[in-house]
């Protein structure tokens, strides 16, 4: 185990902070920047062999693997093991995560010599039904749609022709009142629908003031002819609500149910993140893969890297760093 102050000397930290610099996704630049030595020699070879795969993909693909639509779910299926209910830009982001890992394993699985990678992204779970489930009832900005659920399809017909019977009437009073006016649109003040009346004009239109302007010269009034339209839809709003919240708990609970699977398929594409950030570090580095050798302590250490000439200096067992300098 290497010791605080030889992690303080090398400067590992600002190390692992320059490597999250090449990371894709928000959760693989946070882990590169908590990383940690491994501990064991298989470890150590199996990051390697990441690395040198995600090296020659880098190489060889036009634009290297992508990482696009990968979230950082994991606090959201958490919540949802713990059968709350997930924010629309939430489901969305488990739909897109869905697609970005199936896309990068479709990517790695045509490739013939990765078989390290390969065997990692085999162990991905994408179910594509929770997806085009997800999309089918979450539009591209969050929201519920109005095909998700009947019920929600009616109440939302019904608010369209309530705004629409609001306005019409709203209209027909600014018309009529135009000098009592101080403009003639049709705004909304907690979510009631009012019209800005000149302050001395007020009594031309009855009705509930439920605002006034910085100089007091302008009060939005809701008429009297409005108010039970208002409370109609404000009703119908409260149900459209309800029914959103039906739609987006059905929906946390079929995640909920495979939680451990879309999990793993977080860890999985934040490890390949990883992989491919040492790899992009690497070439920045114009640096090549180290070769150990097993000494008779058993300890592997590193023999040749970037600008680094490492040989034996008699049968001690020690080696020799020549050229040795710091990646950062």
């Amino acid at each position: 185990m290497i010791q605080a102050e030889t992690l303080e000397l090398l400067e590992w930290q600002r190390l692992c902070q320059h490597l999250s610099t090449f990371t894709s996704t928000k959760l693989g630049a946070v882990i590169a920047r908590q990383l940690q030595i491994p501990v064991t020699p298989e470890e150590t070879l199996n990051l390697l062999a990441q690395t040198q795969e995600a090296y020659q993909l880098e190489l060889r693909l036009t634009r290297g693997l992508s990482f696009e639509g990968i979230e950082d779910i994991g606090v959201a299926l958490e919540r949802a093991e713990r059968q709350g209910i997930l924010s629309g830009e939430e489901l969305l982001f488990v739909a897109t995560t869905l697609a970005g890992a199936r896309q990068l394993r479709r990517t790695i699985d045509v490739q013939d010599d990765v078989p390290v990678l390969t065997a990692r992204v085999k162990e991905l779970r994408t179910y594509p039904e929770l997806e085009q489930e997800i999309h089918r009832c979450i539009d591209d900005r969050g929201d519920v749609t109005d095909r998700a659920n009947p019920k929600l399809t009616d109440i939302r017909n019904k608010l369209r022709q309530l705004r629409t019977r609001i306005h019409q009437v709203l209209q027909r009073i600014l018309q009529q009142q135009a000098n009592a006016i101080q403009q003639p649109v049709i705004t909304q003040r907690s979510d009631r629908y009012v019209i800005p009346v000149k302050a001395p004009q007020k009594d031309a239109i009855p009705g509930i003031v439920h605002d006034s302007s910085s100089t007091g010269s302008t009060l939005y009034i809701e008429p009297k002819a409005t108010i039970e339209l208002n409370n109609q839809l404000r009703q119908l709003q409260r149900q459209e609500q309800r029914e959103e919240e039906v739609v987006r708990r059905i929906l946390s609970q079929q995640i909920a149910t495979v939680k451990p699977d879309l999990a793993e398929l977080l860890v999985i594409c934040t490890q390949i993140d990883l992989a491919v950030a040492r790899a992009r570090y690497s070439l920045w580095l114009e640096a090549n893969p180290p070769v150990f050798t097993n000494l008779a302590s058993q300890s592997f250490q590193a023999q040749t890297a970037h600008h680094l000439a490492a040989q034996h200096s008699g049968n001690d067992g020690h080696i020799t760093l020549r050229h040795l300098r710091h990646p950062y």
